[in-house]
This record gives C-alpha cells, sequence and structure tokens, in this order.
C-alpha cells in the first residue's frame, strides 16, 4: 500500500483505521533517528494497526534569532523514508490547519520544569512545544505517540502534561540513535562543516566519559564530563557550551552527590551558528 499524503485532520480521520494507530511527531527533514520511530511504532501496533508520521514545522517553538526560516523542508524525501520504514500516513499540516484561528492566544504552559536548562536558553520554547503536542495528539487521536529520548526534556514535559491533562495516549520514549562517530543524530547536523563536526564531538565524548564513571557516583560523573569539555577548550572551531547539567528526570533539577535511581547526564552547545543538545540515561544505586 503506497503512503497516504494527508494535509487535514478531515483527510486523516477519512482514512480506514484498523487497530491501534501510533503517531510519532516531527518537523520533517527526516532522517534514521525518525525512521526508528517509525519502526518501533510499526512494531508496537503490529500489522493490522495505523502508523502516522506529522510533518510540521512548528513555528511557536522558534524563538528570536533562532532557524525557522532556514529549517529544511523536504516532504518528498520525508515521504520517502516514512514509506520505507513502514507508515501508512503522513499527516503534513499548513499552520491555518493547526491554528485556524492565527496565533494561538491560548497555549500549554510547561510550568517550572519548562523554565530550566533548554526552558533558561529559549524561553517559551517549551510552551510551543507542549501546545503543538498538545494539537497534534487532539488532531491525530493516537493510541500511543513515541518521541525520541535526545530530546530528553521535552520528551519529560510530554510525559507530564499527558498524566496532568489527562490525555488517553500511551508515550513512548526511544533510545537516541547515534552516527558512527557517536554524533546523536539531528536534522541540524547538516549545518555542521567537517571542522564544526570534528569539534561537536566532544559532546558525546563527554557524556560517555560521564557515564563510565557512574558506579563512583553523582560527583564522579560530573568530574569526568567535565574534564573532556575542558580539555576541548582550544578547539577550533570552538564549542560554546550553554549547560552540562546531571538532572532527575522527574523535573530536571540538578540531582544531589548522594542521589540513588535514574538521572540524565545533559549537554547542549553551540558549534559554529549550530546549537546542538544530547544527554545519556544513567542510573545510580542498586538495580531494580
Amino acid at each position: 500500500m503506497t503512503i497516504q499524503l494527508t494535509r487535514t485532520a478531515e483527510e486523516l480521520r477519512a482514512l480506514p483505521r484498523g487497530g491501534r494507530r501510533a503517531v510519532v511527531m516531527t518537523m520533517g527533514a527526516l532522517h534514521e533517528g525518525h525512521a526508528t520511530l517509525v519502526r518501533e511504532a510499526r512494531e508496537l501496533v503490529g500489522p493490522d494497526g495505523q502508523v502516522v508520521v506529522t510533518v510540521f514545522v512548528n513555528p511557536l517553538q522558534f524563538g528570536a534569532g533562532e532557524d525557522l526560516d532556514r529549517y529544511p523542508r523536504t516532504l518528498d524525501a520525508d515521504l520517502a523514508v516514512a514509506e520505507k520504514a513502514g507508515a501508512d500516513a503522513v499527516f503534513a499540516p499548513a499552520a491555518e490547519e493547526v491554528y485556524p484561528g492565527g496565533e494561538p492566544q491560548v497555549r500549554i504552559s510547561a510550568g517550572p520544569m519548562g523554565e530550566r536548562l533548554e526552558g533558561a536558553f529559549r524561553p517559551g520554547h517549551f510552551d510551543g512545544v507542549l501546545t503543538v503536542v498538545a494539537k497534534l495528539l487532539h488532531l491525530t487521536a493516537p493510541d500511543l505517540a513515541l518521541y525520541g529520548q535526545k530530546d530528553a526534556q521535552q520528551l519529560a514535559l510530554i510525559r507530564r502534561m499527558v498524566r496532568d491533562l489527562n490525555f488517553p495516549v500511551e508515550i513512548v520514549g526511544v533510545p537516541t540513535v547515534r552516527e558512527d562517530d557517536h554524533l546523536a543524530l539531528s536534522s541540524r547536523n547538516r549545518y555542521l562543516s567537517a571542522a564544526e563536526r570534528a569539534s561537536a564531538l566532544t559532546l558525546s565524548r563527554a557524556l560517555l566519559s560521564g557515564a563510565a564513571s557512574a558506579a563512583e557516583g553523582p560527583a564522579a560523573v560530573r568530574r569526568a564530563a567535565r574534564a573532556v569539555l575542558e580539555e576541548a577548550a582550544g578547539l577550533e572551531p570552538p564549542v560554546v557550551l550553554d549547560y552540562l547539567a546531571l538532572v532527575d528526570p522527574a523535573d530536571f533539577t540538578e540531582v544531589t552527590d548522594g542521589h540513588t535511581g535514574e538521572a540524565v547526564l545533559a549537554v547542549a552547545a553551540k558549534v559554529g551558528t549550530t546549537r546542538l543538545i544530547d544527554n545519556v540515561p544513567l542510573r545510580f544505586g542498586a538495580q531494580g
């Protein structure tokens, strides 16, 4: 069956629907990370279910001076990637379909967690993310929705929104997909020159070094990760660090040195004009 391209919620509702529906939300420029989400969605709903990929560049989550205008728009290629990975339909609405009254006056507030880390550097970003996620969940009406763990804070906030506001959907996090050199897959990687990419690898090296020290506790993780970043201080082009944080995934506050249980080691930096984020999940203390 050829993948179906739908532009309106009415067209999407008209598609035959059997079994469970899974949705994978994207802003387009699909890569192997997105394809992994689609394959996982197909596995979860089975051959009788339906996998929908949304392609919508959401203006609400771009701040002043960010890359809304130059964000890649490659719908034909996206359709091919989605179809090959096992999607049944792509929902690619215009802004007028998602925001029929223009820029919405009523929005989802991300609350205190949305003001930390990414939220501190991109004020209002997560309000825009949660507003469009809520809209797309209503428009696509899935049984489950899959998101990559690379955007760990976003995933945590979506889980919290779904729980707090009683959305009837299961949220599934899928591990980060990395390239052979361990750089986390991102649509923004295409902006990196060869020299910038070499510098950018510092981020994943710092995370891996921190993760390797997890058995020694949070303080050791922080030291190991920061040491890698400090060693790379002289790189050209430089890695301009926004933050390196070891946080509780429940609320994205910094964990104490005595913390046990789950944690996320997260990093964000600019390399040239490209801003990159990455993270690794960790667990401290006894397993189980």
